[in-house]
């Protein structure tokens, strides 16, 4: 898997990395038990600090999407088990996106397309299908 950072993104480093290893498990190109670079191989692959890296994976493995290993390192999670507050989080996220989308004039079928193309382009690795 291909990871790429916009040093000049206001999302910080940490996060951009957080969610292109979420897409990846989504998208299937990081598989259940799948071995991810060690935090100072991936940092210096990146360019960016080891703490980085380290602080992304802390959130992987917190939220459930990697197990961490002292002997094997960070390995892709099988079987990611359904966080109790995750659904809050989702609606409270989407609520906001909703409000957003109707402050620009986007109907509630057009927000309800657009998240099914989101939810798809996630399966799809994080591409859209226009």
């Amino acid at each position: 898997m291909i990871i790429e950072i916009n040093t000049q993104s206001p999302t910080p480093i940490y996060t951009q990395l957080r969610d292109q290893i979420v897409l990846g498990i989504a998208g299937g190109r990081l598989l259940p038990g799948e071995d991810l670079p060690s935090v100072r191989r991936l940092a210096a692959d990146l360019g960016i600090n080891f703490h980085t890296v380290n602080k992304s994976y802390a959130m992987l493995s917190d939220e459930g999407y990697i197990q961490m290993d002292r002997r094997r390192g960070a390995v892709v999670a099988g079987g990611i088990a359904r966080r109790e507050a995750f659904e809050a989080d989702l609606l409270e996220e989407l609520t906001l996106s909703a409000a957003e989308a109707i402050c620009h004039g986007i109907s509630e079928m057009e927000f309800a397309a657009l998240c099914g193309r989101a939810y798809q382009g996630a399966k799809n690795g994080g591409v859209s299908n226009d």
